[in-house]
């Protein structure tokens, strides 16, 4: 359960003070002389990241000193809920004010575990929180960004292309929206070539997917996600250490699925077209091979300079599909470069955006919810990167130079230059873990996206 919003036994929680370094004096005050003596003979200072529990009378725990950073963290309290006795617990009148939806969302997050093929060693504690249209907001917000989790987190064998498809087909089942999908070589019929070449040599056979909601009159939104559910490489084979964590090449799709989750179960006033790719990049006599060219479902020729940067490929079809509706806005999620995380690491994605507003907006929605995101240029010079002898583009660049840059421009051939697009360069996992952040799967931007689309 970890948050429980009922009105029912709020006096039997376990209030948390939270407090800082600076202020845990004032705190410390208003306990009994014994737990004063607790408290400094527990060494606790106030860290964030930090607890305290402090005994009553009786031996229980009358309550937890918990040490937080700055006001409006909201992972302040993401530390507490596998680290807790379990029991149910509340939020007291600490010395640093905690809102009730930043401490749901982060006790939410704080006790998600990866469960599908072994079970967590213990029981996260119970926050007891006051229901509010608030804390019901960050509460979904929360599960969104456990579906990227639990999708990325899964292994290929059991996160295919067709288990794609069954997730993006129960959101539309769950919101009551259309479902479409084409398999296999219907995506030649259908136009996706890009699609079909990348992922033909696969046993399982590549997928478009697409999802239709909401109401005709409102301005079109267009979602679109990069789903390879295993990147081989292709010919151009990763190294063992390089194909190690390609199940998390789809978590631009488990981006794309999870933001458009949002703008339904929040009702957000868009017409909402999500797009979703998905294929398997494997090694087969009948694999793409570096020097073929194909034609694109704009009419663009490509020529494969590289097998393993597959994901611009299966992309340039899908964006110029959506891109053919003539939304107002269309964002896309890609798990595109390593160069992203060369320039950036793996906590900040790269964010690139055709237009001035849009990036102004998803970086100052970034800002608002603690989700950063750093925005790189389009710098159109560099289209020569990837210039061909015999074809429109190359797929991949020349010298090594700008990864992340000649990608997005890459993808902004098939982008209509009166269209305002944003692609998000997210490497969508954690190598570490932090509080409420556990190492694996991982959203990065999804945060950002939502408040930038709500204003």
């Amino acid at each position: 359960m970890t948050v429980i919003t009922d009105k029912k036994a709020f006096d039997e929680a376990t209030p948390i003070l939270a407090t800082d370094a600076k202020r845990l004096p004032r705190l410390v005050e208003k306990l009994t002389p014994a737990q004063r003596r607790w408290v400094a003979a527990s060494d606790f200072e106030g860290s964030p990241g930090t607890h305290c529990a402090v005994p009553g009378a009786k031996g229980e725990v009358a309550c937890v000193l918990a040490g937080v950073g700055e006001t409006g963290d909201p992972w302040a309290l993401a530390h507490l809920p596998l680290k807790l006795a379990p029991g149910r617990y509340a939020l007291g009148k600490g010395t640093v004010p905690i809102a009730a939806a930043d401490a749901a969302f982060g006790w939410s997050l704080g006790s998600y575990r990866y469960t599908r093929y072994r079970k967590s060693s213990r029981k996260p504690a119970d926050l007891q929180v006051e229901n509010s249209a608030k804390v019901a907001d960050a509460l979904g917000l929360a599960d969104a960004v456990k579906l990227v989790r639990d999708l990325v987190n899964t292994p290929a064998e059991d996160m295919g292309p067709q288990e794609v498809s069954d997730v993006v087909r129960e959101q539309a089942d769950l919101f009551g929206a259309r479902f479409d999908e084409w398999v296999g070589d219907e995506l030649l019929g259908q136009g996706f070539p890009a699609v079909h070449a990348v992922g033909r040599a696969a046993a399982r056979p590549p997928r478009l997917l697409e999802l239709n909601w909401g109401n005709p009159k409102h301005p079109k939104l267009a979602i679109v996600g990069k789903g390879v559910c295993f990147d081989t490489g292709g010919l151009d084979l990763k190294t063992a250490e390089g194909m190690r964590l390609m199940k998390k090449d789809m978590g631009g799709a488990a981006h794309a699925i999870a933001l458009a989750r949002l703008v339904m179960q929040r009702k957000l006033p868009y017409r909402l077209q999500l797009v979703v790719p998905t294929v398997e990049n494997a090694v087969a006599g009948n694999a793409f091979r570096p020097g073929d060219v194909f034609r694109t479902r704009k009419g663009i020729t490509i020529e494969i300079g590289n097998t393993d940067a597959e994901g611009r490929v299966i992309l340039c079809d899908a964006l110029a599909y959506a891109a053919e509706s003539k939304p107002k806005l269309m964002i896309d999620f890609a798990t595109l470069t390593g160069a992203a995380r060369v320039a950036l690491g793996p906590e900040l994605p790269a964010m690139f955006a055709n237009d001035e507003k849009l990036a102004a907006r998803l970086v100052a929605g970034g800002e608002s919810v603690r989700d950063p995101l750093w925005r790189l240029p389009l710098w159109r010079p560099y289209k020569r990167l990837f210039d061909s002898d015999i074809a429109d583009l190359n797929n991949s660049g020349r010298g090594g130079f700008a990864g992340a840059i000649v990608g997005a421009l890459f993808l902004d051939a098939f982008v209509p230059q009166d269209l305002p697009w944003a692609h998000f360069d997210t490497y969508a996992w954690n190598d570490i873990s932090r509080p409420g952040r556990p190492a694996g799967g991982e959203a990065q931007g999804l945060r950002a996206a939502l408040a930038a689309l709500e204003k």
